[in-house]
């Protein structure tokens, strides 16, 4: 399976990270639909042009623009030269001279997109952008040098091809990334958020030792808002701190409810009470735990990782989706547990019954390739236990066999 491009988190992110598990694009980004290398390839006219005069809505209409063509990108369908005039139905306010990106489709005619506002500089940083017709990774050799460049069309643009890369066709950049910027971008307060995850990952990627630290104050830093992007922090440090930052990420995020410094003492809040870790701080670091296992198995033994997911079972507001983790890592050291969860009032839902049946359900599926071999005894007790929540939940079962399928 190739592995993802860069996305992100919650309630409506949240199930953008569960789709972005699936797909072929990076685990911590948020990436536009199309770069602009993309919808340039896609149009079938291209023009830089400069605004010229526009005629305000009247009643009935909806005004119009005049731009003149100052050079042409693609002209093989449109027929535009230097100094062609072209009207649009639409009226764009403007400065004499200031210019735009034209992209159209050819149907009958050029139908004209809306002019997108461009620099010079943007323009060049277009026209020169390699094709995706070419490596990946070549190719983002060229971007990574425009990454927080000061013209934000530039800049979005470079972090949307990085958003939209696996994953696998960014870690052989590791020895060309801008270590002393990414460590300001993530110590950064100004850094947008959308970005952080991918900052985070990168640098550990390329990051040393004396990265970790900077890392660690961002993950550590007690807050109650949502923090977008700070699942690929965390990622980023496991990959340069392995089981002992792990054990970190446990202690803070995992296993405590409550808000604990490095010491294990709460932190409290303005009246003196204890704060709960936000829901969003734990979902973060049970990505990082999914990003390690998917992207970087050995880094950290699969059975710490497993160990690491099954304190989560203790929240019940996670346990469907720590199940469905669980079982899909075949984990079956907590069958006899999760047989007294489904009669635990805490977790008395229906998502997290269907999820304990589905997991009986694959457990029976895991048997040796050898059809003459004895069966393993996670099979025999999970064949055991599925019939025994048959009889006790007859309903829930039939419903859950009729669309289980092997994670």
């Amino acid at each position: 399976m190739r592995l993802l491009p860069f996305k992100n988190l919650f309630c409506g992110l949240m199930l953008l990270l569960v789709i972005n598990q699936t797909t072929n694009a990076c685990p911590f980004c948020s990436a536009p639909s199309l770069t602009l290398t993309e919808q340039l390839e896609q149009a079938d006219g291209a023009a830089l042009v400069q605004w010229i005069a526009a005629i305000k809505p009247g009643e009935s209409d909806a005004g119009t623009t005049e731009y003149e063509v100052v050079q042409t990108v693609k002209s093989k369908e449109a027929g535009m030269k230097q100094g062609d005039r072209v009207t649009l139905s639409r009226y764009r306010k403007g400065s004499k001279g200031e210019l735009f990106l034209l992209l159209g489709e050819m149907d009958k005619e050029l139908d004209w997109g809306s002019p997108m506002e461009i620099t010079e500089t943007g323009y060049q940083y277009l026209i020169q952008a390699p094709s995706t017709e070419l490596d990946t990774t070549k190719r983002l050799e060229y971007f990574l040098q425009f990454l927080e460049f000061p013209d934000p069309l530039i800049s979005n643009d470079a972090y949307g091809e990085f958003a939209n890369a696996p994953y696998e066709d960014i870690t052989p950049l590791a020895d060309q990334m801008p270590r002393d910027r990414l460590r300001k971008w993530v110590a950064s307060d100004d850094t947008a958020a959308s970005r952080l995850g991918l900052y985070g990952l990168l640098l550990g990627l390329c990051g040393k030792q004396d990265d970790v630290e900077i890392m660690k104050r961002k993950i550590v830093e007690p807050t109650q808002d949502f923090r977008l992007g700070i699942d690929g922090v965390m990622s980023g440090y496991l990959l340069l701190t392995g089981e002992k930052g792990l054990a970190l990420l446990d202690r803070l995020k995992l296993e405590s409810t409550v808000m604990i410094d490095e010491q294990g003492k709460p932190i409290l809040d303005s009246d003196g009470k204890e704060q709960p870790v936000p829901f969003s701080e734990t979902y973060a670091a049970m990505q990082a735990l999914r990003f390690m296992w998917q992207y970087e198995a050995g880094r950290i033994e699969k059975e710490r990782l497993r160990k690491s997911m099954r304190l989560l079972l203790s929240r019940s507001e996670l346990a469907d989706l720590v199940i469905a983790d669980l079982a899909r890592w075949q984990d079956w050291s907590v069958m006899e547990r999760l047989m007294k969860l489904y009669d635990d009032e805490a977790y008395n839902v229906p998502s997290i019954k269907r999820s304990i049946i589905r997991y009986m359900l694959q457990s029976t599926k895991d048997k040796p390739e050898d059809a003459t071999a004895e069966l393993p005894a996670h099979v025999i007790a999970g064949r055991k236990n599925v019939e025994i929540l048959r009889k006790k939940d007859p309903q829930t079962v039939k419903d859950t066999e009729r669309f289980f399928f092997i994670q």
